[in-house]
């Protein structure tokens, strides 16, 4: 089935920012400030520091990630700057002596502040996994600091959105499918995010409009339950929609008597084809949908409807789609909304933002970690980056992190950091480090893929994983490991596990 609206403007898509018209330095936490104000008048602003962005758990129980919200994020830096008013606003903040939060003399540093970050990222649309840093910061820590809570905020909604994706798009195998969620999604951003960080993961069209324009992602649309309830009968409900889009007619058939309406569906596309035109489809939202599907297509088939497509919603995701499918579910299409747009049933991705490293006064890079009593929120030390080894069919064979000071042999070893495994891989193993620039002392240095590269970088990645990396359950777990330099120095500052 075609889009139903097909976007012609070859003009580059818009970004988010075209939504709010001014920068946005005070989308971040009271503390990012506060910090800020102390390091400054510590006289520790300007000291180098480095910072990750990485999760520690896949959601949904899974065993991949798929990376996301990179491009929203280096929006968002290239456009920081604190406006007038939102000088202002912190000017008027005060503490619990009724006296201003801010000396004027702070605020006046940040009116002048620019970004001068070095920014280096794992690109849209790559499958990642636990403690690697999606994202790495390099630079003055005030202005490290400060970019905490809007890069989580960026990153993890829409990480956490495209992995829903891609498994839903797995469980599809194949089938088209249609992100329906912003009537469910948390807000207007986070439908619009949840729209774009779908496309990335997988699904091919969009019911929301403004995510259409902006991103320029197909959009599609049937018509709803309240359109059949406005007319005396159904048929005439479907003969008035087909009258006025004729070309782009599909049916919801589940109204009154779902097999009835696929009758009537049938009685509306005979009387489209005699004007010359084809009934696209019909559409079922409730019931029994393998059952439904599979009595739907006998009905289409018997009546020379073969080439009609089935679409399918209701509270979809990829389990309910996998079970109907190995029901023997007739559907082409599916529709996916509430469970997709809100990440059911997992709210966040769990995604933080950690200092690794800072500069000493003598120039000598201190290398931090956190250390708790839970081993799974302990950090690693260094200045990290990902290179990941591919078998000789292209099969991606597993991950190394590595700090880059102390480097990575040719012949690279790497240690579990759950159990003390080890793997190795001989030198000459196909790889590629993950992390590539993207600021340089806040200078944009990386061009952006399109967003349907994106998506296709993740369609690509996602064949190359491991196909037992990929099914709901079981799961096996993807190796990554930690080279074995930076094992000996986690071990060192944190002790012997990182679950």
């Amino acid at each position: 089935m075609r889009s139903a609206v097909v976007h012609e403007n070859q003009r580059l898509p818009m970004t988010t920012a075209a939504l709010y018209g001014r920068p946005l330095a005070l989308l971040t936490d009271l503390y990012q400030l506060t910090m800020a104000y102390g390091y400054w008048s510590a006289g520790m602003a300007q000291r180098e520091a480095v910072f990750h962005l990485f999760f520690r758990r896949h959601p949904f129980g899974g065993e991949f990630s798929v990376a996301c919200g990179l491009a929203a994020a280096v929006d968002f830096i290239e456009r920081f700057r604190f406006e007038k008013d939102d000088l202002e606003y912190l000017a008027g903040l005060r503490g619990s002596d009724g006296r201003p939060l801010f000396e004027p003399a702070f605020l006046d540093h940040l009116a002048g502040l620019r970004l001068s970050c070095d920014l280096d990222a794992i690109p849209e649309g790559t499958v990642v996994f636990p403690h690697e840093p999606l994202v790495r910061v390099r630079g003055a820590l005030l202005e490290c600091q400060l970019l905490e809570t809007p890069l989580l905020n960026q990153i993890n909604f829409s990480t956490l959105i495209a992995t829903k994706a891609a498994r839903v798009c797995l469980a599809a195998t194949g089938d088209e499918v249609i992100e329906f969620g912003l009537r469910r999604a948390q807000g207007i951003d986070g439908g619009m995010s949840a729209t774009r960080a779908a496309y990335v993961g997988g699904c091919q069209s969009t019911s929301n409009l403004m995510a259409g324009r902006l991103f320029d992602i197909p959009v599609r649309g049937t018509l709803a339950h309240s359109w059949v309830m406005a007319f005396d009968d159904e048929l005439e409900a479907f003969d008035v929609y087909a009258q006025a889009l004729p070309a782009n007619s599909v049916f919801l058939v589940d109204t009154y008597d779902t097999l009835q309406g696929v009758r009537h569906a049938v009685e509306a596309g005979r009387r489209l084809r005699q004007r010359g035109h084809e009934m696209l489809g019909i559409r079922l939202d409730s019931g029994d949908l393998a059952e439904l599907s599979q009595a739907a297509r006998r009905i289409l088939d018997e009546q020379g409807f073969r080439a009609a497509k089935i679409v399918a919603s209701g509270d979809l995701d990829e389990y309910e789609i996998t079970k109907l499918k190995e029901r023997g579910a007739r559907i082409d299409m599916w529709g996916v909304g509430t469970r997709l747009a809100t990440g059911h049933d997992q709210g966040a991705l769990g995604g933080v933002y950690k200092l690794a490293a800072i500069r000493d006064a003598g120039g000598q890079w201190q290398y931090r970690a956190k250390r708790s009593d839970d081993p799974a929120k302990a950090t690693l030390p260094g200045i990290h980056q990902v290179r990941r080894f591919a078998a000789t069919d292209a099969t991606l064979a597993g991950d190394v992190i590595y700090s880059e000071p102390e480097g990575i042999d040719e012949s690279a070893q790497a240690v579990n950091p759950a159990d003390g495994s080890t793997m190795s891989f001989e030198a000459g193993t196909p790889h590629e480090d993950l992390l590539v620039p993207v600021f340089r002392g806040g200078r944009r240095v990386y061009d952006l893929p399109t967003l349907q590269a994106s998506r296709q970088r993740t369609l690509e990645q996602l064949g190359r994983l491991p196909v037992e990396v990929k099914r709901l359950e079981p799961p096996r777990v993807y190796p990554v490991g930690l080279e074995r330099r930076l094992s000996e120095m986690r071990s060192r500052l944190t002790g012997p596990r990182l679950d």
